[in-house]
């Protein structure tokens, strides 16, 4: 008899683990965060819904983009978190992300969300484009320090400047966005025109040309402002310039596809929250909500100079523009590795 009353408890209690481990909701989440991040998001979400597990699909951007687009009829994707806001644009044109009020969206910088009536994405943290000048190698050459974009295209700075080629760098692609944003169409293609002749090369990486700057290779590099933070607190002798015509910049946001799933939308809401963003700042200076914001060491005031950027047209005029870009200049392009 004692025996039963043994097995009965442990058959009971397995019984409900068996429940519980088969209770928790699996959302599929479509994301081009970096690896090293994923983890600790999931972790974060999961201990605060306990009852929702993430199953994540990365890639790069462009990749997970493409993805989307292609899944358009048939949508395997619950939620898209971590894509560009120029993606997120042009997947809401296409219908495979829904319009949506999440909570807490008072609480987020209006300038990282979806501008349009209907919001349907929303921006978790925000990265920008400066100008990396080596205080050192200015200073053998006889080089002014460039207060502005116009700047750029003196004489003097021949052979002196690197930046990414937007082909192949979504940071360069930012920054050419900007210009033509900023300047119209026109003028953009003439000021990138007279800065072709200042340009050493153009590298396929975003954070390159300000290394190259940070070692002396080129005295000026159009890159990563967080690159160039994380330079100059290693001992890099290179000032952050924010230069006069505002920098180019992308949000990474979050969006909803699966509109009949409640634990998406609570991915979507928790994505928002102080919590989420204490996340994000470890590994972003600027994010979306506006009570969080913990300085980084040597960070530029971006804010000041971000560019008004309209990311559905940026993502819409893309293949165009890079084409046009890379007949006119992809001549100095360094050779890929």
């Amino acid at each position: 008899m004692k025996h039963h009353w043994m097995i009965a408890p442990l058959t009971a209690i397995a019984a409900l683990s068996a429940t519980s481990a088969f209770a928790a909701e699996e959302l599929t989440v479509y994301t081009a965060y970096e690896t090293d991040m994923l983890a600790k998001f999931k972790n974060g979400f999961e201990k605060a819904n306990p009852d929702i597990k993430i199953k994540w699909v990365r890639d790069s951007t462009g990749i997970m983009t493409a993805k989307l687009l292609a899944e358009k009829a048939n949508p395997r994707a619950d939620v898209v978190w971590g894509l560009a806001g120029s993606s997120m644009a042009l997947l809401k044109d296409e219908g495979i992300l829904k319009p949506y009020t999440p909570a807490g969206l008072d609480q987020i910088r209006p300038n990282l969300i979806d501008p349009e009536q209907d919001k349907a994405w929303f921006g978790n943290d925000a990265f920008f484009n400066a100008v990396c000048f080596n205080e050192m190698v200015a200073k053998a050459q006889g080089l002014p320090k460039p207060e502005s974009w116009q700047d750029l295209l003196k004489p003097v700075y021949k052979g002196h400047i690197a930046m990414p080629n937007p082909a192949s760098s979504g940071t360069g692609y930012m920054q050419v966005s900007a210009w033509m944003q900023s300047m119209g169409d026109d003028a953009a293609w003439d000021y990138m025109e007279k800065l072709d002749k200042n340009i050493a090369h153009y590298t396929h990486s975003g954070s390159k040309p300000c290394v190259q700057a940070g070692m002396g290779e080129v005295a000026i590099g159009i890159s990563m402002a967080i690159r160039g933070a994380k330079l100059k607190t290693q001992g890099a002798p290179i000032d952050i310039i924010m230069p006069t015509g505002g920098v180019g910049w992308e949000s990474e946001a979050v969006g909803l596809v699966n509109t009949q799933s409640d634990a998406a939308k609570r991915l979507v809401d928790w994505s928002l929250s102080k919590e989420a963003n204490h996340l994000y700042n470890a590994f972003y200076p600027v994010v979306g909500h506006k009570a969080v914001n913990k300085p980084v060491k040597n960070y530029p005031d971006v804010e000041s100079a971000m560019v008004k950027m309209d990311f559905s047209k940026m993502a819409v005029s893309r293949q165009d523009v890079l084409k046009t870009w890379s007949a006119k200049f992809d001549a100095k392009s360094e050779p890929r590795s």
